[in-house]
């Protein structure tokens, strides 16, 4: 079937992988009993929802997360419920996805005005006088 991440797009079960592993920090008892924490892994290198760019920027985006065999791996514990660890994961990849499937917009050089140029430069002169006026008297 699959997990629906949102805007219509489902990622497969067999591109995904989760254990349950035991929290880190502070709760007691509780803490060394259940395993609450929820790590994702996420194929995607294999991804059948991704193109080639959304791939590349997913790579990107997902820095240190991303393995060398092309898998994501997402830690989730700041819930005390593995429910809710495993939901905050989801919501984490969506996100990944979602910005990744962004395609960001091609920057176009531009030349600076001819009314920029003179006021960049009507600076720069400004500037010098100033610190022409800061030096010494017998500097010259």
């Amino acid at each position: 079937m699959g997990v629906e991440i949102g805007a219509g797009i489902v990622i497969p079960d067999a591109e995904l992988e989760f254990d349950y592993i035991r929290a880190p920090g502070p709760g007691g008892q509780n803490v060394n009993k259940v395993a609450s924490a929820i790590q994702l892994r996420y194929n995607a290198a294999g991804s059948s929802i991704l193109d080639e760019h959304s791939r590349a920027r997913l790579a990107t985006l997902a820095g240190r997360r991303l393995t060398r065999e092309g898998w994501i791996v997402l830690t989730a514990h700041r819930h005390r419920t593995q429910e809710a660890n495993r939901r905050d994961a989801f919501e984490r990849l969506a996100e990944l996805i979602t910005a990744a499937r962004i395609r960001p917009k091609p920057r176009r050089a531009t030349k600076p005005t001819r009314g920029s140029r003179e006021r960049r430069l009507e600076g720069k002169k400004q500037r010098t006088e100033t610190k022409h006026l800061r030096r010494r008297p017998g500097a010259d």
